[in-house]
């Protein structure tokens, strides 16, 4: 009995209504993020599902079989006509259009494709406008090439009958010259190795702001709250020191450490990275017209390379959130007034930071609807995760209000800091989730 009676009074104290708040709004964010997940996995197999975007150069009797092949097999195909795919201009193409892809068969084709020649190609040309992998789902190219290969198989299989010579030209009648465009520049590489490249690197950054909101906001409301729970911090407060110098030194000291494990793990990540991706992707590349690309000039063409302000002005926007985190956190280490308080305080920080984290990992943040859109922004947070792409693909206004936003963020989040450290609130203000009216209650009945 008395066992029992133990068990009860320690999940009493553990399944408190901190606890359950948490739990509550946990639940809510992750179907936040579920739905918006839903809905652009399924806005973009909507787009992607038996539709190519076919410019047919070449305009021959074989290719336009091949095209109603490809109707009789239920593919939906959308044919252009443009002298900008004559003249290879596929970014301004693509754009005129308002197309993401768009596969190309060039003039010579049917010559090249009955004449048995092994360096038949399709020219498959896809836009890039984030680093998201869920935003360039809608790229049905590959399940495009992939239905043309099946259905020349079948219409020369009827022309010239299956040979054993025959048969490997059969199995693969087209090669791919792939191409990829973001905004109007242009680079003789496929998406996918760009992707893989580019997520690699943007993978670095939520995870070390990630890493950094957590242990930067526990390591000064737990600072704080111990402080106070001993009476430290009253004594503190006391000394001849103006409390903004208190504040300000508690501060600096945070933010050089969390700085300071920033540089660690951004090193640490980025040679992890490096190690990992370099010995794969330098070689996979697309042959172009007889030549071959790396993927570094490939990114560099692209426009997706950062220069040093660029990783400056991101370092700026780290800055930025880490001393967000401090003021926030000077606040709920103030409210506390018990040790296990402490450990619970960190959870609203925790959860407007991981909003914009798991939306950051799997799409880009500016495809969301716009209520979504602007739901998400309105967490200073965000504009950090979304940093380096935004640089990346031109969304400099973006950035740069990012940061006016985060400086009016701290500067109002410090206010009421200061203004909570230079009273005496400080010494009595607590969150305690109603256990004073449980303690008058316990008076009252003895």
């Amino acid at each position: 009995m008395k066992f029992f009676n133990l068990l009860k009074k320690e999940l009493g104290e553990l399944i408190n209504k901190q606890m359950i708040i948490g739990l509550a709004v946990m639940m809510v964010i992750l179907m936040f993020v579920g739905n918006i997940m839903k809905t652009t996995v399924s806005e973009a197999m909507d787009q992607s599902l038996y539709t190519i975007n076919l410019a047919d150069m070449d305009d021959t009797e074989l290719t336009k079989e091949l095209i109603a092949s490809l109707k009789e097999n239920n593919v939906k195909v959308k044919l252009y006509n443009d002298d900008l795919c004559y003249k290879g201009e596929y970014p301004e193409f693509l754009s005129k259009n308002e197309l993401k892809n768009i596969i190309v068969i060039p003039e010579g084709f049917t010559d090249s494709i009955l004449n048995g020649k092994k360096d038949t190609e399709l020219i498959s040309v896809s836009a890039m406008s984030s680093a998201a992998s869920l935003s360039n789902i809608s790229n049905s190219n590959s399940s495009g090439i992939s239905a043309i290969n099946q259905c020349m198989r079948d219409i020369l299989a009827k022309r010239d009958g299956i040979s054993a010579e025959q048969l490997e030209r059969l199995n693969s009648p087209v090669s791919v010259s792939e191409r990829t465009v973001v905004a109007d520049k242009s680079a003789a590489i496929s998406m996918d190795t760009i992707m893989g490249k580019v997520m690699m690197q943007n993978m670095i950054l939520p995870i070390v702001v990630f890493v950094l909101i957590m242990m930067t906001s526990q390591m000064l409301i737990s600072a704080i709250s111990n402080e106070k729970i001993d009476k430290t911090l009253e004594t503190l407060l006391s000394t001849p020191i103006s409390r903004t110098a208190v504040i300000s030194a508690k501060m600096l000291a945070a933010a050089v450490v969390a700085l300071l494990n920033a540089a660690v793990y951004m090193i640490g990540f980025s040679v992890f990275i490096s190690g990992t991706m370099d010995g794969v992707t330098e070689e996979v590349t697309t042959p172009a017209v007889g030549d071959f690309i790396s993927v570094e000039s490939a990114l560099a063409q692209l426009g997706l390379t950062l220069t040093p302000v660029d990783y400056l002005l991101v370092g700026v926007q780290l800055f930025l959130t880490i001393m967000i985190c401090l003021s926030v956190s000077l606040i709920l280490g103030a409210l506390v007034n018990d040790t296990k308080s402490s450990q619970n305080m960190i959870m609203p920080i925790l959860m407007l930071a991981m909003v914009p984290y798991l939306i950051s990992m799997l799409t880009d943040i500016n495809s969301l609807p716009v209520a979504a859109r602007i739901a998400v922004y309105a967490i200073p947070f965000t504009h950090t995760f979304s940093s380096i792409p935004n640089l990346m693909f031109g969304n400099d206004m973006l950035f740069f209000g990012g940061i006016i936003y985060q400086t009016i963020v701290f500067l109002v989040c410090m206010f009421f800091a200061l203004r909570l450290f230079k009273s005496d609130k400080i010494f009595t203000i607590s969150l305690n989730f109603g256990q004073k009216a449980k303690f008058r209650k316990n008076s009252s009945a003895e």
